[in-house]
Parts: structure tokens; sequence; C-alpha cells
């Protein structure tokens, strides 16, 4: 089974107040025994402490811990690391995620030049840089992103350049900024199927997201897109099926899905588990409908493999393009 490890202890003050205060009046659910598919090592090499290091060092916050990704301790035992940035607190409250939710704290100038440092003393060749959503913000915080795409561009010229971004609800001329500084991959989740919503990710809109990903195309169809979504959240085979096909409607080169991890009791149960068997029918259905990438396993997440998933990436589009 996944093996929850806290690598948050000693990062926060005991004192602190709750992650999911949202959260806390709903009754618990019970959190469903994981199959023997889902297995995952405890992190604990040295390179994982360097990992660790760089991130404090730089006054950093990550997806890996703060969403409790099981695959952390793989992850950065490669010293790849997802950088989440705008503070470690969202202003949505979805009913599936592990990120604090409140009141953030005002944007930090200088993360955008710590995101770049930590680049290029990890040495990545490929980063993933992703935020809590921002309401709060005028543009949602779409410049904070440009500023640290532009910032690793500086100092990491080499380094291919991935963004999952918010939603940017209600935030004309958000999406805009972010596609202007030429992410080599833009990613924004669609994370369930749309009769969900109300109940998985009532702060956002379906279609507002599907449009999203279409617009990044029409603005920059160099720039490679990207959204993923969970199982285990209630859905229906014929509803992921009616998904993939409205994201291919917009254009979209790249689907993850993934196995959903209720992560404590106040969150969404987990409805059942998808079999490695199910999750491999899903891929090969995904490519028949045209999608250039698709990553499909129980263990999967969004940035989960990006570097090399980036390449093939790649490699699939220069040679759909060869036979065109």
């Amino acid at each position: 089974m996944v093996n929850v490890v806290d690598t948050l202890a000693g990062k926060r003050p005991a004192t602190e107040k709750l992650r999911h205060p949202e959260k806390a009046h709903r009754p618990d659910k019970p959190v469903a025994r994981k199959p023997a598919w889902i297995r995952v090592k405890a992190p604990g090499s040295p390179v994982y402490a360097e990992t660790q290091k760089i991130v404090r060092d730089n006054k950093l916050v990550t997806v890996c811990e703060e969403a409790g990704c099981p695959n952390i301790g793989e992850c950065w035992s490669k010293k790849h690391s997802t950088f989440m940035i705008m503070g470690d607190t969202c202003t949505r409250a979805c009913a599936f995620c592990n990120v604090a939710t409140g009141k953030p704290l005002p944007l930090d100038p200088a993360e955008p030049e710590n995101v770049a440092i930590a680049v290029e003393k990890l040495g990545l060749s490929h980063v993933v840089v992703t935020s809590v959503d921002r309401d709060d913000l005028d543009d949602g915080g779409a410049a904070h992103i440009a500023a640290t795409i532009r910032a690793i561009r500086a100092t990491s010229p080499a380094t291919t350049i991935e963004v999952l971004t918010p939603d940017f609800l209600k935030k004309d001329g958000a999406l805009e900024i972010v596609v202007a500084a030429k992410p080599d991959v833009f990613n924004h989740n669609l994370e369930t199927v749309p009769g969900n919503y109300l109940t998985v990710r009532p702060g956002a809109r379906y279609f507002h997201s599907i449009r999203l990903l279409q617009r990044v195309k029409e603005l920059d169809a160099e720039i490679f897109t990207k959204s993923g979504i969970m199982v285990g959240l209630g859905e229906e085979r014929n509803e992921v099926l009616q998904l993939m096909d409205d994201l291919r409607s917009a254009d979209v080169d790249f689907i993850t899905i993934g196995q959903y991890l209720q992560p404590t009791k106040k969150h969404h149960e987990v409805t059942h588990f998808v079999t490695p068997e199910e999750f491999k029918s899903y891929e090969t259905v995904a490519y028949t409908k045209g999608f250039l990438m698709v990553s499909s396993s129980p263990l999967t997440r969004s940035s989960h493999h990006a570097g090399e998933d980036f390449e093939r990436l790649r490699a699939a589009r220069a040679a759909k393009l060869g036979k065109a």
C-alpha cells in the first residue's frame, strides 16, 4: 500500500491553523484500504535529502509535499521536484485536494528568482511549475507565473518549462500573459468529469477549463497542451471517454489519468479503485482518439516522469508532422 510520510514535519509550527477549515465540520468518511497494485517506497535516500535541502534553502514550496504525492520518494531521489509558487494556501476548496485553504499571504517578489536558482542547482533539464489558485489577485497570478518562466529561461536556457496553471476564471487577459512567456508545455487539469464538478471542484467550471486549453493553441500553436484527471471519484467509463473527446476538440496533446487517493477522512471518498487493466484500456482508447501522449496508470500524476514524457511528446509531434 502507499506509505504516507509527513514530509512537512518540522516545517510548520505546532500551533498552525487548520489546513482545511472548510472541511472541519464534515462527517468523517472511511478511507478505503488500498489494493496491492498501489505501492511506493518511503522517501529517504541521500539524493532525496539533498533535494529537500535545496528546496528549504531557497524558501520554496512544492506540490510534492503540499498535496501529499505518493511519488515524492522516487522523484526527489532523482532531483525532480515540482515547484508550487504563490504560496502554500489556496483560495479554492476542492473536495479532493490536500493543499491548505484560506487567505493567502502577499506574493513574494523574490520567488521567481529563487525558483530559477533551485532549477539551476538541481540541474533540471525539464521543470514543472504549478501554483495554488489565487482568486484574490486581479490577474490570478499570471504575471508571477510569467516572471518565473522568464527567470528560469535566464539562468537555465536549455531547460524546458512546463506550467500547471489555475483556470484564471473571470481574469480577463491573464491567460495571454502566461502564453506570451512561452512555456514549452501548458498544463491545466480538468481533474474529473463534468458531472462531479459541484461536489468535487465547486469553484471551477468544466467548459471554461476546456476553452482555456483551446485558447492556448489559438494564441500559440507551438505550445504543447496537457490536461489530467483522477478516477475513482464516482465517474462512469462513458463520462471519461466523453471527456477525452472534449479535450481533443480543444486540440489538447497530452492526457494524464491517475487514481484518486483520499488524503484524509474529511476529503471526498474513493468510490472505487481502477485496475491496471482498466488504466491500460483508457490509454489505448486515448491514443485512438488522437492524443500525442497518454499517461494512464494508478500512480500517474501530472508531473510524474514529466521530463521523459516531454521528450516522447516532442518526438510524437515530429513523427506526426513527418507523415503529413
